[in-house]
């Protein structure tokens, strides 16, 4: 029985440049000198240096982002748009409404991931 989701973990190029984009983007990033993760209840996205991670790594060197979209939940899209546009954060696209029923915007950190910020609405 599965009891719980508990992290993903990311491989980065440069792991204080990724502590600073989550923090700049509004995140809760706690960290070491190995790690950096952003905490949001007991879940967490992990961070680690890909050229000194602890663990078996067979793709170090593959493209990063490819295929993977972390979305994330806010109150209000385009305030948390135009936040990270005041932060000096590059963003990908401009909020849009969606058929399936979110109004959502993307930004990808440092490595190329992809984080979709978004609103529920209603149609």
């Amino acid at each position: 029985m599965i009891k719980r989701l508990h992290s993903s973990l990311f491989l980065v190029r440069d792991l204080a440049a990724t502590a600073n984009f989550y923090t700049v983007a509004g995140f809760n990033v706690e960290g070491d000198e190995k790690t950096v993760r952003v905490v949001y209840g007991d879940f967490r996205l992990a961070f680690m240096q890909d050229d000194s991670a602890d663990i078996n790594i067979d793709d170090a060197h593959a493209p990063r982002g490819v295929g993977i979209f972390t979305y994330v939940e806010v109150e209000n899209v385009d305030e948390q748009y135009q936040n990270l546009v005041t932060a000096g954060i590059v963003v990908s696209s401009e909020p849009k409404d969606w058929p399936w029923g979110k109004r959502e915007f993307v930004v990808r950190d440092p490595d190329g991931y992809k984080i979709v910020f978004y609103t529920s609405i209603t149609k």
